[in-house]
C-alpha cells in the first residue's frame, strides 16, 4: 500500500495528517517550520558533496501557517505568513518527522 495522507488541516498550532493506514501525525508548525527541506534552508551541496547551510532568523510570522497544497500526490507544501512557501515536504519525509518525534 503507498503511503499517503488521507486528510490534512491545521488544528491551532499544529498540522494534523490522518493517513490511509490509519495512523495520524500532528507537526508543530514550529517544528514543522524548521525542519523546511528546501535548499534556501536546509542548504544544498556543492560540487564535491559539502553542504552549506544558510544562517536562518525567524519572525513570528515564519511559524504562522497561511495554508497548504498537495503536490503531485507525493506532497505537502505550506505557505508560511512570512512569505516562505517553496519547501515540499513528501509524505515520507512526514513520516519520518512523525516517527523521529515519538
Amino acid at each position: 500500500m503507498r503511503l499517503e495522507p488521507t486528510n490534512v488541516q491545521q488544528i491551532g498550532n499544529e498540522l494534523a495528517i490522518h493517513w490511509n493506514d490509519g495512523t495520524e501525525s500532528y507537526f508543530d508548525l514550529q517544528f514543522l517550520r524548521r525542519a523546511c527541506p528546501c535548499a534556501a534552508c536546509g542548504g544544498e551541496p556543492d560540487v564535491l558533496g559539502n553542504i552549506s547551510r544558510p544562517h536562518l532568523t525567524y519572525s513570528k510570522e515564519s511559524f504562522a501557517l497561511l495554508g497548504f497544497s498537495i503536490v503531485g500526490g507525493y506532497a505537502v507544501q505550506p505557505r508560511w505568513r512570512d512569505g516562505h512557501g517553496t519547501g515540499i515536504y513528501s509524505f515520507q519525509y512526514l513520516r519520518r518527522l512523525a516517527e523521529a518525534a515519538r
